[in-house]
């Protein structure tokens, strides 16, 4: 007997049409060339890693194959730590979405002042907050991706039930 996999939940924007120009916005907003596209990328598919889901791994691994970045970048983003392959302002950002995403240890900050300082370093004020606006968009998709759980490496348009 063959098990049928399927998304938990119906297509968000057709529950929601509302939210089809809210995440449009929010790809305007975060697309305004301050941060490279690439560096966003990577802290989305660092975040689908951090939360172990699925689908938003596999959907941003494609989006970096899709884009040609190469493939050792792409594996090494969950070990980006100790990895050569990264830009020290990628690390920063990388180091950015961990922060968020991690619990830190008992009595300190999530987001350390170090681990600002060296965003802060490589990029200006607007860039910085379009990083910051990129993990929280990635942070938004999360509880979709989590509960609704849409299939993983399927196009959008087959992703839900």
């Amino acid at each position: 007997m063959s098990e049928t996999h399927r998304s938990r939940l119906s297509n968000p924007v057709k529950t929601l049409p509302d939210l089809g120009p809210l995440t449009g916005m929010m790809f305007k907003v975060i697309g305004n060339g301050t941060v490279p596209q690439s560096t966003i990328s990577l802290v989305h598919l660092r975040a689908g890693q951090i939360v172990a889901n699925s689908y938003l791994t596999a959907m941003h691994t494609d989006a970096l194959r899709e884009a040609g970045e190469a493939e050792e970048r792409i594996t090494a983003v969950s070990s980006w730590v100790d990895a050569l392959v990264f830009t020290p302002a990628e690390r920063a950002a990388l180091a950015l979405v961990e922060s968020v995403l991690t619990a830190p240890p008992a009595g300190r900050e999530r987001v350390s002042d170090a681990v600002f300082a060296e965003a802060a370093a490589h990029y200006d004020e607007k860039a910085l907050t379009t990083l910051i606006l990129a993990i929280s968009q990635v942070n938004f998709f999360i509880p979709l991706a989590l509960i609704g759980k849409p299939l993983p490496g399927q196009a959008a348009s087959k992703q839900w039930t």
